[in-house]
């Protein structure tokens, strides 16, 4: 029987630095919104929506079925989990105030230095919400996209990704189907550090997506040949 995964406390103030809040904040500048008294936040995984609402403090997620379009192919529609949660009062104001998030569809600046030193839970989060993975069966690769309505947004992750240890050059912004932006990580990216540096430490600290991170794994291993379980994230 496998062991419950770790939940996070807690934080005293969510617009501090810390790991937690930048997994935070990370999800809900990639799927959540800003209005004058209230943040909400989505996931379609249940343990990320439980460390979502742990580090804030809410005792209520609001949990449905939803119907997705695929971002590459508007044809396709999947029906996946949603789970919600709200935080109300100041939060809202003070980060679109401090983080440069859009508030009430006011267009934001996206400013994220204050998470430079917790990159890795801050692009893991952007990932998670907004991100996809798949194996390439025709060339044994893992392709890692992220995909969002707003410009300014995906070029901040862009400029994120460059910044960082290990290497993960980008491609251009593309239109989506969707009528949003995509960009994909370059075929030189070294994908395996990149899983191994985005989810170091994650089971300590429980902030992650138990099925997207493992989709990451198994991909990765399909494309490096490790063995199963051999990655360490």
């Amino acid at each position: 029987m496998s062991e419950k995964p770790e939940t996070p406390e807690p934080v005293e103030d969510l617009l501090s630095a810390t790991a937690e809040t930048a997994y935070f904040w990370g999800r809900v500048a990639a799927d959540g919104k800003l209005a004058e008294e209230t943040v909400t936040v989505r996931a379609s995984d249940e343990h990320a929506a439980d460390a979502l609402a742990a580090i804030a403090g809410a005792d209520k997620i609001d949990h449905s079925v939803d119907a997705h379009t695929s971002t590459h192919d508007a044809s396709i529609v999947r029906y996946e989990d949603e789970f919600e949660l709200r935080v109300f009062g100041a939060p809202a104001q003070r980060a679109s105030a401090a983080l440069g998030l859009p508030l009430d569809g006011v267009p934001g600046g996206y400013r994220f230095d204050v998470f430079s030193d917790h990159r890795a839970p801050l692009i893991r989060g952007i990932l998670e919400a907004c991100g996809t993975i798949c194996f390439r069966e025709s060339t044994d690769s893992v392709g890692i996209s992220f995909v969002h309505d707003d410009e300014q947004f995906l070029e901040t992750v862009r400029s994120i990704l460059a910044d960082i240890d290990p290497h993960v050059p980008t491609r251009a912004l593309e239109d989506s189907s969707s009528g949003g932006y995509w960009f994909g990580l370059g075929d030189d990216a070294e994908v395996d550090r990149f899983a191994e540096w985005l989810y170091a430490d994650s089971d300590e600290s429980g902030l992650y997506a138990t099925e997207r991170r493992q989709k990451l794994k198994r991909s990765v291993e399909r494309a490096t040949d490790r063995d199963v379980d051999s990655l360490s994230i």
